[in-house]
């Protein structure tokens, strides 16, 4: 797998979504790369914020717009060539107490972006971020494929399906018919763990803030199976799928991001290779609820990536959750935060890079 450097090299690319956990590691790393970037969000969403921490904003032109304001993102995709759109509702929780706001923004907002870049001449690539949990899970306990049904239990699931089946009608209705103008990839990734990770109703940060408050962490359905991979191992998809879009019409549609198949791992057993890397003593216990519905088994089929996009995880799941212990202790420590995150970044890229 190639993430080009010359690729990227002074490109104008558009992150929606930039102050979150995942637009920030993308942030850096394509400021790294040499890219202009310009993001897109509303907010910080969370105190502490990786953004914050990592001072992400250093060189990036920094609009703030909610997602479902059409004409803010019209202006901000105008004048760009790569969109990566990754604002979302992104909490399942969350979508159970107000449906409304997560169909708005995921699915209203991913209008917004591909009527943005209808309009925008000069837009080359648009990857469109949804989720593993697109897809309609019935509890198989199989790997889902791309071409798998997409819906949804919950009202995020179901808005990721929703945000899926938007994507897939703009792709036949107005982007495959015209081999000059935007091509589009949908990409799928989930469980995505990484240092700087705040969110709410996620293992990891629930296991850091346990970890620096010296309190036992609450953890829900722990024989629950994720497939779990560092957050840059999906970037490296989505940047080498941008590419890829770029000089090939034909591989748009959607796309998987996930890891490899011993990485799927009940959550108890994350928790467990937490505790023994951590320096200090961590200590937890099952929640007994009542929690929303999730799914006991996810796993994605990424045959296609792999295949055509020569994609496949650099980081297996035992160095990611090296990574991110590693990241928190330097927290802890009182590190520079943006100087290690980039090291991070750097040794990744070093594994994906055809520099």
């Amino acid at each position: 797998m190639v993430v080009d450097p010359a690729f990227w090299r002074g490109r104008r690319v558009l992150v929606t979504g930039h102050t979150g956990f995942k637009g920030t590691w993308l942030v850096l790393w394509l400021r790294e790369l040499g890219a202009e970037v310009t993001g897109l969000a509303e907010a910080v969403p969370t105190e502490p914020s990786l953004y914050e921490l990592a001072r992400a904003g250093e060189g990036v032109r920094d609009v703030r717009a909610d997602v479902r304001d059409a004409a803010a993102v019209a202006a901000a995709v105008a004048g760009q060539e790569i969109v990566v759109h990754m604002a979302a509702q992104p909490f399942v929780r969350r979508s159970f107490a107000d449906p409304r706001t997560t169909y708005a923004v995921n699915v209203m907002g991913t209008v917004n972006v591909l009527e943005a870049v209808r309009a925008a001449p000069g837009v080359r690539a648009v990857v469109n971020v949804t989720s593993d949990k697109c897809y309609d899970n019935r509890g198989a306990g199989r790997a889902f494929a791309e071409e798998d049904p997409k819906g949804g239990h919950d009202p995020y699931s179901s808005s990721k399906g929703c945000a899926e089946l938007v994507t897939d009608a703009y792709l036949r209705s107005y982007f495959a018919a015209d081999p000059e103008g935007p091509r589009i990839g949908s990409a799928r990734a989930g469980n995505v763990i990484g240092g700087g990770d705040w969110g709410e109703d996620r293992l990891i940060p629930d296991i850091m803030r346990a970890a620096v408050t010296d309190e036992v962490i609450a953890i829900r359905n722990p024989d629950a199976v994720r497939p779990w991979q560092h957050v840059l191992n999906p970037l490296a998809g989505y940047l080498r799928l941008a590419q890829a879009l770029a000089a090939d019409p034909g591989q748009q549609g959607g796309w998987n991001f996930g890891p490899a198949a011993q990485d799927a791992r009940p959550v108890r057993w994350i928790v467990e290779r937490v505790t023994e890397r951590w320096r200090g003593e961590l200590r937890w216990a099952v929640d007994p609820g009542p929690h929303p519905h999730e799914a006991h088994h996810l796993a994605l089929d990424c045959a296609k990536a792999r295949e055509r996009l020569g994609w496949e995880p650099a980081w297996d799941l035992g160095r990611a959750l090296d990574e991110i212990v590693a990241w928190y202790e330097a927290l802890r420590d009182g590190a520079d935060m943006r100087a290690v995150t980039l090291a991070q970044i750097r040794a990744f890229a070093s594994r994906v890079s055809g520099a």
